[in-house]
């Protein structure tokens, strides 16, 4: 099995990821590169974490009209980077042009096309955050809308909570791969995860990759404790 740890460098400056990288790049499937880092660093970390072998996530959800997702995505891929975070909720014809995006540069780039992971509804969100902007206020129900909506695009990655995993399994395509944030171990004080599972709870239930943040980063011994977590796979 591949290892399915991707772990976020959910870290402000480009120094404290490296050296996270540097201390987890034998044990994670990849790093994670989010808003406020790529916003403290610019494209220049993900070359610097690409340059050390390690697979990049980068998790901006992008979420535009067509056009400018479509340019923005083939920049990403321009960057070499694995995977890539969109909207679900901007629709089907931004979630094609997204993919359609990555598979055309990869191809003029000479290289693979990164997944597309569509983002249903964030794992902060609960039914009363959804009810507050008008969605479906049944989590479930807007999390199967959105994934549908997704593999019609062509996507071939999602983004949910653990909490919808099972669900999704049972209605979609086997080859959609599944990356789950909101991960806990149980050990973390309470955070803005409000639908979280245990590693192997998430992969008992079809995970195909995990996003572990402050478990790991914020760990005394992060290598220490993305090991344990792995262990916890086994």
């Amino acid at each position: 099995m591949q290892n399915p740890v991707i772990v976020a460098l959910d870290v402000p400056e480009a120094e404290a990821a490296l050296r996270l990288a540097a201390q987890l790049a034998t044990v994670v499937g990849a790093f994670k590169i989010g808003s406020e880092l790529f916003t403290s660093a610019g494209p220049e970390i993900v070359r610097k974490i690409r340059a050390t072998g390690g697979s990049v996530f980068l998790d901006l959800k992008f979420h535009d009209i067509p056009n400018t997702v479509a340019k923005a995505v083939a920049a990403a891929v321009r960057l070499d980077v694995q995977m890539v975070t969109i909207h679900t909720s901007g629709g089907l014809e931004m979630m094609r042009a997204a993919e359609e995006s990555a598979r055309r540069t990869a191809q003029q780039t000479g290289r693979n096309a990164p997944l597309i992971l569509g983002v249903t509804v964030l794992t902060s969100m609960d039914s009363n955050n959804l009810s507050e902007v008008g969605a479906q206020a049944d989590v479930g129900l807007q999390v199967q809308r959105l994934a549908a909506l997704a593999v019609k695009a062509g996507l071939r990655g999602l983004v949910c909570s653990p909490l919808e995993i099972a669900a999704l399994r049972q209605i979609l395509p086997a080859n959609i791969q599944l990356v789950t944030p909101g991960i806990r171990t149980g050990d973390e004080k309470a955070d803005d995860q409000k639908r979280a599972l245990s590693p192997k709870e998430a992969i008992a239930a079809g995970a195909s990759w995990l996003v572990i943040g402050r478990p790991i980063y914020a760990a005394q011994n992060p290598r220490a404790s993305a090991e344990a977590i792995l262990a916890s796979l086994a």
